[in-house]
This record gives structure tokens, sequence and C-alpha cells, in this order.
């Protein structure tokens, strides 16, 4: 088995595959004030909660985009299988079939850089993938599986916290979808603007890139695969018809698949 880790600021996740296989994932709160033996009594439970014996692990991989949370899980991983992990990072970069423009080599993030190599060998085609997570990130690869560039919006829920928590009347409200834009009351008004905003931001976004891509490289849009993934992507899918899949677990597959990629 291999274990995945998905560090991000919100949440890390913790995956096992069998093979090709997902059989665990499990969410645990990003808090960089924890140690790495606090978060291996944690993960320690739920893989033995699970009927997993920690022999059967025999590797281990970490996408982060917390810097301050990736010793810690190398921690975890050297009590879980008794060896480093892989550390996905530019050093690796070269044994990937997706290519990132130099400029960005040291500032794209693990988590993107695994959603757009996923989407590539899944597709072999074009591809937008819309990362639902605490920013609201959109990674675009062209159809010669070069990475031609990232959107990064606050994320859904980083959003709606910050209206509520800079604002002096507007309180915290369910984040659902209103049957109407036309608000008439608080609630309805904070979801108009947070869950049908970001429905028309995310299609006017996608929209553009589609032109900017097919400007720059001639692919036609209607080659363009539209993928979302995070966890948030469920709150936006239902009122939207943009995207042609959804995969709330496309990351951890993409980390997985780096890892085979760098010979793990």
């Amino acid at each position: 088995m291999m274990l995945c880790f998905d560090i991000g600021n919100t949440n890390c996740k913790t995956a096992l595959f069998d093979g090709e296989k997902l059989v665990h994932v499990w969410r645990i709160s990003s808090d960089v004030k924890r140690t790495g033996d606090e978060y291996f009594s944690t993960i320690r439970t739920l893989i033995r909660d699970a009927s997993v014996s920690l022999s059967d692990i025999s590797s281990a991989v970490i996408s982060s985009v917390v810097p301050n949370l990736t010793g810690p899980f190398v921690n975890v991983t050297q009590h879980i299988i008794g060896k480093k992990p892989l550390i996905i990072g530019p050093d690796m970069y070269a044994s990937l079939p997706v290519k990132i423009p130099e400029s960005a080599v040291h500032e794209i993030g693990t988590d993107l850089l695994c959603d757009a190599l996923e989407a590539w060998e899944r597709n072999k085609c074009a591809c937008i993938v819309a990362d639902f997570g605490t920013a609201l990130s959109f990674v675009v690869v062209d159809s010669d599986a070069n990475i031609a560039g990232v959107a990064i919006a606050p994320g859904i829920g980083t959003a709606f916290k910050s209206l509520f928590t800079n604002t002096a009347q507007l309180p915290s409200v369910p984040l659902e979808i209103p049957a109407t834009s036309l608000g008439t009351n608080t609630t309805v008004a904070i979801q108009s603007g947070i869950m049908l905003g970001y429905k028309s931001l995310t299609e006017g976004l996608i929209e553009r890139m589609k032109r900017d891509l097919e400007k720059s490289t001639g692919v036609g849009q209607a080659d363009i695969k539209t993928i979302a993934t995070g966890g948030l992507n469920s709150m936006i899918k239902p009122i939207t018809d943009v995207f042609d899949e959804a995969d709330k677990e496309l990351t951890l597959s993409g980390i997985r698949r780096a890892a085979l990629y760098a010979g793990l």
C-alpha cells in the first residue's frame, strides 16, 4: 500500500492506495502547532480502525502547500514505514509528463501540479481543472501537456468567512443555493452573492481561459475538458453545466501518479 498526504491550508488529507485503488481517505484539520508525534497518534488510530496493518504500508508521498507541516508529516511517515517519504517538489518535475513554465517551477503549488498531471493522464488533451478548496484555483494544461497557466481566487468558504467576520451586521448563514438571486432578506442576499456569484465567477473564468488557450495554442474550445475537484466543488456542481467531470479526490490520485513517475 502507498500512503499519500495532501497537506493543505485547511485540511491534511491522508489516503491509502492499494495499487490503483483508493481504499481510504481521512481529513484532519491543518494545525501548525501540532507535532509530528501528535499527527502520528491520530493517523495510526485511523489506520488501525480501518483494520489496516501498518506493516502493509510500504511507501509514502507528501504534497504540501504548508511548509511548516511538511516536517511533522515526514516524522509521521518515518514512524509508520520506517523511512522518509517522497516529497513532491522541483527536483522531480523533470520526470513528469506535464511540463511547468520555467518561471513557475519554484512557485506552483504541488496540489495544482498533481491536479494537472492526473487530468492530463486521464484525458490526454487540453484540460482545465477547478480546485475548490481554501483557495479556488484553476490550472490549465494545453494539448502538448504544458501547464499553460493558473488563476487563483479566494475559496467559497474563505470568502464567506471573511464576509461575516469583517462586517458588523451580516450574520453567518447556511451556504445553500437560493431559489432566486433577488434576496429579500439577509440570508438569501448572502446566499445569492456567494453561491450564485461563485457560479458566475467559475463559468466566466473557464470561458475566458478557453478563449485564451485557443488564441495562444489553436486548440478548439470544444476540445478542452473541464474537471472540478476539491471538497467544496459539490456546492457549485448542481447549478452549473460547465464541468465535464467531477472528482473530489483528483489531487490524491495525482499525488500517487507523481510518486510512480518519480520511481516510488
